[in-house]
């Protein structure tokens, strides 16, 4: 990445760090996605049983097979014949992985669901977060992030889905309420109750949507 843009990132990942700890939530920076593979991997205790979310990130910085591959119970619900009942099983993992839509610079997280499993277990649910989030996903302020969740994240999600919404035609959000929309459920976390819950890695790279 270029060397300006890696400068910016890290002064502007530290101001998103205390924005995360004023909010009881831990931010990490990771100046590649290999720096961000470890620190995940460091959170992550070995023998931990593990979910996802939809989570591209993760997939993209080698955690996802990271999991699958070592020493961890990886609760996979696509792999289950009976979804429903893997998700209501694996809301007591010990481990969530996930990202974000978008988030502030002062810390606070959006997120849109359309089933609402990712945006529930981020909530509630499994006893830690494990967030990848590329700093492309960073914003001024909330009028900002929600922009970006519901402009850039919701209709490239509904194209990869190959959903038949308003935004997968035209590339923006049209405020629809399709039957395939995934704009159902919007989550801004501000705050975390349990501290050491939630765990925000920053990655100086261009990752998910």
């Amino acid at each position: 990445m270029n060397e300006n843009i890696t400068k910016r990132n890290e002064l502007l990942a530290q101001k998103v760090i205390k924005g995360l700890q004023s909010r009881n939530m831990t931010g990490y920076y990771a100046k590649d996605k290999e720096e961000a593979l470890k620190i995940a991997l460091d959170l992550i205790p070995k023998g931990s049983s593990v979910t996802m979310g939809g989570a591209m990130s993760a997939h993209e910085i080698g955690l996802v097979d990271a999991v699958k591959t070592a020493d961890y119970q990886f609760l996979d619900r696509d792999q289950e014949e009976d979804k429903y009942a893997a998700m209501v099983k694996a809301y007591g993992a010990d481990v969530f992985l996930s990202s974000v839509n978008a988030m502030t610079e002062d810390g606070v997280l959006v997120n849109i669901d359309g089933n609402s499993n990712r945006v529930s277990f981020i909530a509630q649910g499994p006893k830690k977060v494990v967030m990848v989030v590329g700093m492309n996903k960073v914003c001024n302020d909330i009028d900002g992030a929600m922009k970006r969740a519901r402009n850039v994240a919701a209709p490239i999600n509904a194209q990869r889905f190959g959903l038949d919404t308003p935004c997968s035609k035209t590339g923006a959000c049209m405020n629809c309420k399709s039957a395939d929309t995934i704009c159902c459920q919007f989550l801004i976390t501000r705050y975390s109750r349990h501290e050491g819950r939630i765990h925000v890695i920053l990655v100086n790279d261009n990752l998910g949507f």
